[in-house]
């Protein structure tokens, strides 16, 4: 069997499994995964470019992911008026006072000779900074979080269209990855793999703790959508008929139809980034990146600056990530920094890499949509095949203990995969050519 025909069949396949679902249980079921599928499909080529192209070990996917979330919320939730009013002014001078502080500081370092008087003077002006930046801040957070904190407490966002918060998304996480990148990417990859999980959960404790900025633990809710609500359908004289038409109840037609216009729109994404990626594998700089991933020394005695690639490759996949977090959050129609996990947002991608293929940008779409698959279904399958292996025994512990472990079939299927995929196909899938 040829390679291409190979891959083709297990994307059908994958593609099979979705229908299926369909068929079995719900279209919006189906479609749900579907579209699932396609965003974590998007995380996991930015994963695969930092670590298939360039050996870069990224374990703060999370952290991107939820920025990409909170550009959501900036971007497309109108402002809040009233605490701008009382406390917009505030919070605008106390940032303009960070960053002045740390550019003061940059500057004496880089400024005044080396000694102990260098040292005093720039402790002396990030203690000083950072106390008459507090002194401003902390009451403006207060008036703001005073603001109606059930229904707002927040600053909100610009009131634009929220597809504007895609791009923006991934400039956030960009941004952050290169301020991560500088510090980290000279050290050691297992360096780099504890800073950014460190940042990831600096990025999610803020999300969670600072209100004025996204309500916290009270979560941002209806966030704007770029499709139509499926209330105004099932209000739509003309939507309704069509539905009929075709004998459909109109709530369930609403609802497919919403979710079949998700799936067009993160599929022209993920086709766009799909083949930007491939374009770059296939260019002279994605030689060069994977050159330096498989001997450093070599690439560096050719003239190659790997901190600096490294550093762009790491800025690119981090955004690609970004994206995806904001296309997510649009999917959710709401912001909930409780949900960010280590273990949907960080392990189950890079497992989605590994089984998929790493270094192989088919793989990584290939990887992200049967892993998503089986996370969906393997618990209520695994429910039907424990009430089937149970049936026959009577009532007691052993049988209560065999189906309550039905909600831990889905981290023994992953890990019965991945061990099945490394051990029969260590190179994924769909291998790196």
């Amino acid at each position: 069997m040829s390679e291409t025909v190979r891959n083709t069949a297990l994307f059908a396949t994958v593609g099979l499994l979705i229908v299926l679902t369909g068929f079995l249980q719900s279209w919006n079921s189906a479609l749900l995964i579907l579209n699932m599928g396609l965003v974590s499909a998007i995380m996991a080529l930015g994963v695969n470019l930092q670590w298939g192209f360039a050996g870069l070990f990224n374990i703060g996917v999370m952290g991107f992911v939820a920025l990409g979330g909170l550009a959501a919320v900036l971007v497309s939730m109108p402002p809040t008026t009233e605490a701008w009013a009382v406390g917009g002014a505030g919070i605008l001078t106390a940032m303009a006072l960070g960053a002045a502080t740390i550019v003061a500081a940059v500057l004496l370092m880089k400024r005044m000779k080396p000694g102990k008087l260098r040292g005093l003077a720039v402790l002396a002006v990030i203690v000083i900074g950072f106390f008459v930046y507090r002194a401003i801040l902390d009451p403006a957070v207060e008036q703001i979080e005073k603001v109606s904190p059930a229904a707002t407490g927040y600053l909100g966002g610009l009131g634009l269209p929220v597809i504007l918060a895609w791009p923006i998304g991934g400039a956030l996480a960009a941004g952050a990855a290169w301020l991560i990148g500088k510090t980290a990417l000279g050290l050691r990859s297992d360096y780099l793999a504890i800073a950014t999980l460190g940042i990831a959960e600096i990025i999610i404790a803020v999300l969670k703790n600072e209100d004025w900025l996204t309500r916290g633990v009270k979560n941002v809710v209806g966030i704007p959508r770029p499709v139509p609500y499926e209330i105004d359908l099932q209000n739509d004289p003309a939507f309704v008929e069509r539905a009929t038409g075709i004998g459909m109840d109109p709530v369930t037609a609403s609802t497919i139809y919403v979710k079949l216009e998700y799936a067009a729109l993160f599929l022209a994404v993920l086709l766009m980034l799909l083949w930007m990626a491939q374009m770059a594998l296939k260019s002279p700089w994605g030689r060069m990146m994977r050159a330096i991933r498989d001997n450093e020394t070599a690439a560096e005695a050719m003239g190659k600056d790997v901190t600096a690639r490294h550093l762009q490759v790491f800025v690119l996949g981090s955004a690609i990530c970004g994206i995806a977090g904001a296309m997510m959050t649009t999917l959710d129609g709401q912001l909930t920094p409780g949900t960010y996990q280590p273990l949907r947002f960080t392990f189950l991608i890079w497992v989605m890499v590994i089984v998929g293929g790493s270094g192989n940008n088919f793989g990584a779409v290939l990887g992200a949509m049967l892993i998503w698959f089986l996370w969906v279904q393997v618990e209520p399958i695994g429910i039907f095949v424990l009430e089937v292996i149970t049936s026959g025994m009577s009532d007691g512990a052993l049988k209560s203990h065999l189906l309550d472990s039905a909600a831990h079939m889905r981290l023994l299927t992953m890990g019965v995969v991945l061990l099945l995929v490394l051990r029969f196909s260590p190179r994924g899938l769909i291998p790196e050519r």
